[in-house]
């Protein structure tokens, strides 16, 4: 199974994520976690370009992030599911249609196309989206890059666009409160997904 966690920076997605790895693991799973960008050498030079470099055009940020993309699934993910194992990755392709698909105006169906073909039309069984007001966000983000950096409009386009990205997407996001405790969310993604196995 793939699993994806979205959502903007300081809902909790990263914490949930290992949450759940722990709580899978724990089940006797075989679970590999990763995280967009990185999880391989090629992923996090790109990770480090994008979220600490220079300003760059949409189209270039959209296209740094599908290539990163593309080696963490056809090094990563692919084999890891081959074998049988639980995949969870922190941020997959709806970053894109959120960041640069909705919020800066790329369009979704381009970006969506751009990713398909660098994924292999590989998408997520699931995917785990943690909606927070942007206020409470940005008191628990630390602003440490580029993206983060940005100003309160951006995020604000950000989180409208997962929740449009929701409604796009119903069958396969499942929406969950980040502003929850997260013991007690950990506990009802955990049980979600649980069922999905």
């Amino acid at each position: 199974m793939f699993i994806t966690f979205e959502g903007v920076d300081g809902s909790g997605k990263s914490t949930q994520a290992e949450l759940l790895r722990d709580a899978l693991t724990a089940d006797g799973r075989e679970v590999v976690l990763t995280r967009e960008p990185g999880g391989t050498e090629i992923g996090e030079r790109v990770r480090e370009l994008v979220l600490n470099g220079p300003a760059m055009t949409p189209w270039a940020e959209a296209g740094l992030f599908a290539s990163a993309r593309a080696e963490l699934v056809e090094t990563v993910i692919k084999p890891a599911l081959a074998r049988g194992a639980i995949v969870i990755s922190d941020r997959y392709v709806d970053s894109s249609l959120a960041y640069q698909g909705i919020a800066r105006g790329v369009g979704v169906e381009h970006v969506l196309e751009l990713n398909l073909h660098a994924v292999q039309g590989l998408m997520p069984d699931r995917t785990v989206l943690l909606l927070v007001e942007p206020e409470l966000a940005a008191q628990r983000a630390v602003l440490e890059d580029r993206l983060e950096r940005e100003g309160a409009a951006f995020h604000q386009r950000v989180a409208a666009a997962y929740r449009e990205l929701a409604d796009l997407y119903p069958a396969r996001i499942v929406v969950f409160d980040g502003a929850r405790e997260s013991d007690e969310l950990a506990r009802e993604i955990h049980e979600r997904i649980r069922r999905d196995l």
